[in-house]
C-alpha cells in the first residue's frame, strides 16, 4: 500500500508548472459560488480552454443568476456553443437558475443534497463546488481521481462513486478538497489515461503501476 499523502504532498509541487484545471481557476479569480458552478456544469467532457472562453461569454451576459433566468435556452445555446453537448447544458443551466430563484432565494445552497437535485448536477459537480465555492471538504471524483486511485492501489472500483465513498473511509479530510485538483492536473499533464510516460513520473519507483500499459520508450 502507497503512503498517499506523500504522494499527493509529492504531487503539490511537482504540478505547479501544469495548467490549473478552469474550475479551479475561476475558483482562485472569485468565491461566487453561482459562476463556480455554472462553470462546473459547463465543463463536463470539455476542453479548459473551451470551458473558459464560455464561461466568460456566459458571464458578461449574465453576471447572476436573475440576469441568466431573463435569457432564453437558444440565447444560452449560442452564448456556450461549442462547449460538448452544449444544447443540453443550456437547459440545465436555464432549469438550474429557474430553481435557485424559486427555491434557494438565488443562492446556490451548500450541501450535496440540495445540489444534486439542481439539473445537470450529479455528485461529482456538487462535491466540486461545495470544495471549490464554499470551503467544504468533499472528494470531488472525476475520471482522473478514479482511474489514478485505482492505478495506486489505493481502491478497487469500477465507478467513480464506488471511488468516492471508499475514500471517504480511508482518505484523511485533510487531504479531501485537494485530491481533485492535483489528479485532473497530473492526469491532464502526466499521468495520462493512454500510453503514459511512466519512465518520466517522479512517483515512478513507488507507483503500483496497476492495470498500466506504459508507452514504449
Amino acid at each position: 500500500m502507497i503512503d498517499i499523502e506523500k504522494f499527493l504532498t509529492i504531487l503539490e509541487q511537482e504540478v505547479k508548472g501544469y495548467r490549473v484545471p478552469v474550475v479551479d481557476l475561476i475558483g482562485v479569480q472569485t468565491a461566487n459560488p453561482y459562476r463556480i458552478l455554472m462553470a462546473t456544469i459547463l465543463s463536463a467532457r470539455t476542453k479548459d480552454e473551451v470551458t473558459a472562453a464560455a464561461s466568460e461569454r456566459l458571464f458578461s451576459r449574465a453576471p447572476d443568476v436573475y440576469h441568466l433566468v431573463r435569457l432564453n435556452v437558444s440565447e444560452l445555446q449560442k452564448i456556450i456553443f461549442p462547449v460538448g453537448f452544449y444544447k443540453v447544458k443550456a437547459s440545465h443551466l436555464m432549469g438550474t437558475a429557474q430553481m435557485l430563484v424559486e427555491l434557494h432565494g438565488g443562492k446556490v445552497p451548500d450541501t450535496i443534497e440540495e445540489l444534486i437535485k439542481l439539473p445537470g448536477v450529479g455528485r461529482k459537480t456538487a462535491n466540486l463546488v461545495l470544495s471549490v465555492a464554499f470551503d467544504i471538504p468533499a472528494i470531488c471524483v472525476d475520471t482522473h481521481v478514479h482511474r489514478i486511485m485505482n492505478i495506486w492501489g489505493c481502491v478497487s472500483t469500477k465507478t467513480p462513486y464506488e471511488t468516492e465513498m471508499r475514500l471517504r473511509k480511508k482518505l484523511p479530510r485533510s487531504c479531501w478538497k485537494k485530491i481533485n485538483s492535483l489528479l485532473v492536473a497530473f492526469g491532464q499533464g502526466r499521468c495520462k489515461p493512454v500510453a503514459p510516460h511512466c519512465d518520466q513520473c517522479i512517483l515512478f519507483e513507488e507507483c503500483p503501476q496497476i492495470g498500466v500499459i506504459p508507452r514504449k520508450i
